[in-house]
């Protein structure tokens, strides 16, 4: 019954999570892959207990980050640990711009140095508890104090962490605590408490393939870059391939179907309708095209300022104009028939053109996968 005082976030985790220790549940890198590509688990999901032995050989095989390719998660399946906080950390990675790497980067490195600590990481890590907790939903507080206990692995008050005088330090997203310019004050107070946290935590696969097994190894950007971008191209890779069939392409009707998943769209069937009547010569998307698609809607909010230019303009888009924004906002140059299979799918009323409710606002939904985070 905790699900009944758990945000959506939290009960999609306790749903594909797998695995507990000591009251703590964990996703495999499996698991993480499975919550963000299906709908549901493959099949009902019950919390199988680790043993400290467990624990310490999964951990033992824990490859290190310069070791990191875009099948890490798949070649780990099951032999990995992933917190709550990190199924955050990692949910933003995946709809993040590659331009906000470095900003990323930059806020965990709260001393300057260039280089990313185990401690600097935790802190991070503990600002998107804390932002968690105030989107808590209310209720009987002995049972939010288990749910925290299930998620965190350990329960602190409201106001023990952090300090804020009142203030919220995480204005509005997760994503926000990395790219606003947060003051180093912040984080004074949490570096001050982080070896306290860390006594409270368990290692993690990501702690000890970012940090080592003994947790004394430091981060550079090229390895955390190379960790982020490679996270992005595994799961287009299980997203595509699971319609490829072998195949080079994708249909466009599948790429369609991709798009759609995770909207507040009702009916589908009108979009699929417009692919089937509209590309009647089936040509196909490549793997290049369809992660060109998706780095480029990580890339939204830069790409709805140019299309509410043309909105001002009281002017549609049409497909030169819509490559020309995609281009202007984020350097990307999208193929013509991918731009033109886009038009087909969202250009409802099949005037030739593209209006920003027709496109921005079903996108910004598939974007955060139907979570806002």
């Amino acid at each position: 019954d905790l699900d009944l005082y758990a945000t959506s976030r939290e009960q999609r985790f306790r749903i594909f999570a797998s695995l507990e220790f000591e009251g703590q549940l964990y996703m495999t890198p499996y698991d993480f892959i499975q919550s963000v590509t299906s709908d549901a688990p493959k099949c009902a999901k019950k919390w199988r207990s680790l043993s400290k032995q467990e624990l310490n050989q999964i951990l033992i095989e824990t490859p290190p980050v310069w070791k990191g390719s875009s099948k890490l998660f798949r070649n780990l399946r099951e032999k990995g640990l992933i917190s709550y906080t990190e199924y955050l950390f990692l949910l933003c990675i995946l709809t993040k711009p590659h331009a906000g790497f470095k900003i990323a980067f930059n806020m965990f490195d709260t001393d300057g140095n260039e280089m990313v600590d185990k401690k600097e990481f935790l802190v991070l890590q503990e600002i998107f508890r804390k932002k968690n907790e105030k989107r808590e939903r209310k209720g009987d507080e002995e049972k939010r104090i288990m749910l925290r206990l299930q998620l965190y692995g350990y329960h602190t008050s409201t106001n023990s962490v952090l300090k804020t005088d009142g203030k919220d330090l995480v204005p509005r997203s997760y994503w926000d605590t990395l790219r606003r310019s947060t003051s180093q004050a912040l984080f004074s107070d949490l570096a001050e408490r982080a070896d306290d946290i860390s006594s409270l935590l368990s290692d993690t696969t990501l702690l000890v393939h970012f940090f080592g097994k003994k947790g004394k190894a430091e981060l550079n950007f090229d390895d955390f870059y190379r960790f982020m971008d490679n996270l992005q191209t595994e799961v287009l890779e299980i997203e595509f391939l699971s319609y490829s069939n072998g195949m080079n392409t994708i249909s466009e009707e599948d790429f369609a179907h991709i798009l759609l998943r995770y909207t507040n769209v009702e009916n589908t069937s009108s979009y699929l309708e417009n692919v089937h009547c509209r590309i009647p010569e089936e040509k196909g998307i490549t793997f290049d095209e369809f992660r060109s698609f998706f780095q480029f809607l990580n890339n939204l909010e830069d790409f709805a300022i140019a299309m509410q230019m043309y909105n001002f303009a009281n002017r549609s888009i049409g497909q030169d104009e819509f490559k020309r924004a995609v281009y202007v906002a984020t350097g990307l140059k999208l193929s013509a028939h991918l731009v033109n299979t886009v038009f087909k799918i969202f250009d409802v009323d099949r005037d030739d053109q593209l209006s920003y409710k027709e496109f921005i606002g079903i996108m910004k939904d598939r974007l955060n996968r139907g979570f806002r985070i």
